[in-house]
C-alpha cells in the first residue's frame, strides 16, 4: 500500500533541498513505495538546446546536460572531481568542466574518449579549416564497397583519405593525440549518417544511429534515392562552428589546466585512487533497450575500433544486469570519498513492468552507501526521442529516475 508524504527514511541536506525545490512552480511530491522514498517534480527541462552548444553531438540513450548540472551545482565545489563510469558521449565530464570542476569519465568503448576528450580541449575553427586544407583527399579509395549503401563513391573515398590522415596523427589508444586531428575525428564521427544534408551519408534514419547495410539499401530503394556527393571538409567546419557558438571551454580544458581523467574499460576497474571522486553522475546501459554495438558499428569502422571487441553491456535478463550494476557500484564505493554522492540514473523498461531503480536499490544493499531515495524527473519526450521510436508514456523510459546514494563516513552537505 503506497503511503503519501511519509517520514523520511534517510535525511540529508540534498533530500531537504529536493523537497524544497519548486522552481517550475509546483511542489515536490514525496511518496514511498517498496520501502523507497521517491521525490517527483520537473527538476530540469527536457529541451534539446538549452545547454552549452558543445554538448550537441548525438549518442543513443544519453541524458540531458541539465541532469548532471542539477547535482554538480548542489553537491560539489570548484576543483572537485566529477566522474561518470558509463560516460557514453561524455555529458557528465563536459558539464563538470563547464562548471569549473575536474572532469572524469570512463566507457567500455573507445568511442567514449574519442567523443569526449576533444570537447574538453576544443580547437578553434581556423585551426580546423587549416588542417582540413592539408588533407590529401585524392589519396582515398573505396575499400569497403558495401558502404556505398550510405555514401556516394567520391564521398566514401574522401572518408578513407580522412581516416588515414587522422590515424597518422591520432591513432586509437593514443592518450596524447594531435588535438586538431582528435577534434576533426570527433566531429566526423557525428556526421557519418543521418537524415539531412548536414551528414556525409544519403538519407538515413534515425540520425546518428547506423542502421545495417541491408536496412540502408531498403531505405534507398523505398525513397528512390542514391547517396549524393558531400563536401566533407565543409560539413566538418560547419559543425565545428556550431559546437563552438557558445564559446570555448573555460580555462582551455578543465580547472587548473589539468588533464581530464578519461579511461576506456569496464566500469568496475577504474584506474583512479580511492576516495578521489566527489560526485558520480551516471547512467548504465539499460536492460535490453539499446544495442550499443549495433548502433555504433559505422562509427567504430571510421575510428578504427573493433565494434565487437568490447562487451557493451546489453543484458536480456534482470539477474545479469543487476550483477553488472553491483560490480559498478562496488567500484564507486571505492572511488567516492566519504560524504560524496552518486546519482545513478535509470528508467522503467518493458512497459513499466521492470523499474530499474529498484534493481539498483537492491544492488547497493550492503555496500558503504546510505540510500537516500529516488529522484524522478517528469518529462515529455522531444522530437529526438521520438526519432528513436520512443513515444510519450508508451515505450522506452518516460522519466529520469535517479537513485541517490551518499558514501558512508562523512557529513556530505549540499553546497548552495
Amino acid at each position: 500500500m503506497r503511503q503519501t508524504q511519509p517520514a523520511l527514511a534517510a535525511d540529508s541536506a540534498l533530500v531537504r533541498d529536493i523537497l524544497a525545490f519548486a522552481a517550475p512552480g509546483s511542489a515536490t511530491l514525496h511518496e514511498r513505495a517498496e520501502g523507497i522514498d521517491y521525490f517527483v517534480n520537473a527538476f530540469w527541462t527536457a529541451g534539446q538546446r538549452q545547454a552549452h552548444a558543445i554538448h550537441e553531438i548525438s549518442y543513443r540513450a544519453c541524458f540531458k546536460p541539465q541532469l548532471p548540472e542539477f547535482f554538480i551545482s548542489r553537491l560539489t565545489a570548484p576543483g572537485d572531481l566529477v566522474f561518470d563510469p558509463f560516460m557514453g558521449r561524455g555529458t557528465t565530464p563536459l558539464q563538470a568542466a563547464l562548471m569549473g570542476r575536474r572532469a572524469g569519465g570512463n566507457d567500455i568503448s573507445g568511442l567514449g574518449v574519442m567523443m569526449c576528450r576533444p570537447r574538453l580541449r576544443p580547437v578553434g575553427p581556423d585551426a580546423v579549416e587549416a588542417a582540413l586544407r592539408r588533407v590529401d583527399w585524392s589519396r582515398g579509395a573505396v575499400r569497403r564497397p558495401e558502404l556505398l549503401a550510405f555514401y556516394h563513391p567520391a564521398t566514401l573515398a574522401r572518408l578513407e583519405a580522412l581516416r588515414d590522415w587522422i590515424d597518422a596523427r591520432a591513432p586509437p589508444g593514443d592518450d596524447r593525440p594531435d588535438p586538431v586531428a582528435d577534434w576533426i575525428r570527433m566531429v566526423a564521427l557525428n556526421r557519418l549518417a543521418g537524415h539531412s544534408p548536414g551528414f556525409f551519408s544519403g538519407r538515413s534514419m534515425p540520425p546518428n544511429q547506423a542502421v545495417s547495410v541491408a536496412s540502408q539499401l531498403r531505405i534507398n530503394a523505398r525513397l528512390g534515392l542514391a547517396p549524393p556527393e558531400r563536401d566533407i571538409a565543409a560539413l566538418i567546419l560547419r559543425k565545428s562552428r556550431a559546437l563552438l557558438r557558445d564559446g570555448m571551454m573555460p580555462g582551455g580544458a578543465v580547472l587548473g589546466g589539468a588533464h581530464p581523467c578519461l579511461f576506456t574499460g569496464p566500469a568496475w576497474d577504474i584506474p583512479l585512487e580511492a576516495g578521489a571522486v566527489a560526485l558520480a553522475v551516471t547512467s548504465p546501459p539499460f536492460l535490453d533497450v539499446v544495442d550499443y554495438a549495433a548502433d555504433n558499428w559505422l562509427r567504430c569502422w571510421f575510428a578504427g575500433l573493433d565494434a565487437g571487441a568490447a562487451a557493451l553491456g546489453q543484458h536480456r535478463g534482470a539477474a545479469g544486469w543487476m550483477a553488472m550494476i553491483r560490480r559498478a557500484l562496488a567500484e564507486l564505493a571505492r572511488l567516492v570519498r566519504p560524504g560524496g554522492h552518486v546519482a545513478f540514473e535509470v528508467g522503467e523498461v518493458r512497459g513499466g513492468r521492470i523499474l530499474l531503480e529498484r534493481q539498483v536499490w537492491q544492488a547497493a544493499a550492503g555496500l558503504p552507501f546510505e540510500r537516500l531515495g529516488v529522484l524522478v524527473n517528469r518529462q515529455l519526450f522531444t522530437k529526438t526521442s521520438n526519432c528513436w521510436g520512443v513515444s510519450n508514456f508508451t515505450r522506452g523510459t518516460n522519466s529520469n529516475r535517479v537513485v541517490l546514494l551518499r558514501r558512508s563516513g562523512g557529513g556530505g552537505q549540499s553546497i548552495t
